[in-house]
């Protein structure tokens, strides 16, 4: 891999929460080396209000911020994609399309905050621990030495990456 910018495709079924999230996660932390995207198998056809209210607390501009089908990106005129990042289990387990370009796929499972129930608190806590698990995900992600790394060794640390513990999960320091 060399010095230039990477385009990134998040795929969830919806598209409507995490892809989003991440989406504008990697846009800020991998301005100008990357370029994200984001897209679902089967489209909500609009972004979780939550997902929307987090971001633009985070002070991301959410102009990009739509819910799209993945064939958008199996398009020969679409971003050449260099990642695909599934983000729930059930779009990993799904028969994706053929992306031009052959990118490398890792599975970066995570809840999905729009399934969780409770108080209003208790659903704006799940997307707010999304939002810290993709940025600590991307962030180790952004880090790799990407021009150094064979394609085997590559493949491995995304798929460990996609093995992150949320922060809250992680052992206590000793």
């Amino acid at each position: 891999m060399t010095d230039k910018s990477f385009n990134v495709l998040f795929l969830c079924t919806g598209n409507s929460a995490r892809s989003i999230l991440a989406e504008a996660v990697l846009n800020r932390v991998g301005a100008g080396r990357f370029n994200a995207y984001s897209a679902g198998s089967q489209p909500k056809g609009s972004v979780h209000p939550f997902a929307l209210e987090l971001l633009e607390r985070m002070n991301h501009d959410i102009a990009f911020a739509r819910s799209k089908d993945w064939a958008e990106f199996a398009t020969p005129d679409a971003p050449k994609l260099d990642f695909v990042f599934t983000l729930c289990d059930s779009a990993a387990q799904e028969a994706c399309p053929v992306w031009p370009g052959q990118p490398m796929t890792a599975h970066w499972g995570l809840p999905d905050p729009a399934a969780v129930t409770g108080t209003e608190a208790e659903k704006h806590l799940a997307f707010a621990d999304t939002y810290r698990m993709l940025n600590n995900r991307i962030s180790i992600f952004t880090a790799l030495p990407l021009a150094s790394l064979d394609r085997l060794s590559l493949q491995r640390r995304l798929d460990d990456i996609g093995r992150t513990p949320a922060p809250s999960e992680q052992e206590p320091l000793a």
